[in-house]
């Protein structure tokens, strides 16, 4: 997992728990650690620094946050991505984020609509620079994240920026380069912002739902393609060597 752990944000009042939970989800959602990966927590221990304590608390947030799963004899794995995860999150995801949308249109404030404007030039700078892939690092840059903010409801807040985020950004993260999908994820981010500043909350919510929707499509194509792939390799034979 080499230097991957590496950080120097020890004085922002985190917890050593907190701090490990940060920078395991970091990694795990990148990928650097693997899908099915186990976590070893002498390993984990000596290269984040901490004891056994906080760092089994941050595991168990991870559990929590769906991000790892734990079996008797397998111990705490990152989880694998399934078919019927992905159907399960975005169901939810297109309900929750789609009333959020709405609500965001109801309660944002003029403010709030030249901030979520900046997020998006900035974003379009960062699209200009690599086209390819649409990944907000972090919740100040993440258009999701501000639209529930702004919908005003700790409950929605609690549900999609604590309950399900890290799972979101995993998924968002592994299909953020199927090809085309993220200048069109832009597009659909600038016509629901639209749809916000306007206070149209019937189209804003539609928008939303329709958005979520196309990126739950992009993600089950990726994760065909990624399974016909494997199968291809598996079925393929190995020459034999001379």
């Amino acid at each position: 997992m080499g230097s991957m752990f590496s950080d120097d944000a020890d004085d922002d009042g985190q917890t050593l728990s907190d701090r490990a939970f940060r920078q395991i989800s970091d990694a795990i959602v990148r990928g650097e650690i693997e899908p099915g990966a186990k976590l070893s927590e002498p390993d984990l221990s000596r290269r984040l620094g901490v004891s056994r304590g906080p760092l089994r608390e941050a595991i168990r947030r991870l559990e929590e946050r769906r991000l790892v799963t734990r079996s008797p004899r397998l111990g705490a794995r990152v989880v694998v991505i399934t078919p019927e995860m992905i159907s399960e999150t975005f169901a939810i995801r297109e309900v929750l984020e789609g009333l959020a949308a709405r609500e965001a249109a109801a309660r944002i404030t003029d403010v709030q609509v030249d901030e979520l404007y900046a997020m998006l030039q900035t974003h379009e700078v960062q699209l200009d620079l690599d086209s390819r892939a649409y990944v907000q690092n972090g919740a100040d840059e993440d258009f999701h994240f501000a639209i529930v903010r702004y919908s005003g409801s700790a409950s929605l807040f609690h549900l999609l920026c604590d309950e399900y985020y890290q799972l979101i950004r995993l998924y968002r993260y592994q299909h953020a380069i199927v090809s085309g999908r993220a200048q069109r994820a832009f597009i659909e981010h600038q016509r629901i912002a639209a749809a916000i500043a306007d206070r149209d909350a019937d189209l804003a919510e539609m928008l939303m739902r329709r958005h979520i929707q196309a990126s739950r499509a992009n993600m089950e194509k990726a994760l065909a393609a990624r399974a016909e792939h494997v199968g291809d390799k598996a079925s393929t034979p190995r020459r034999r060597k001379s």
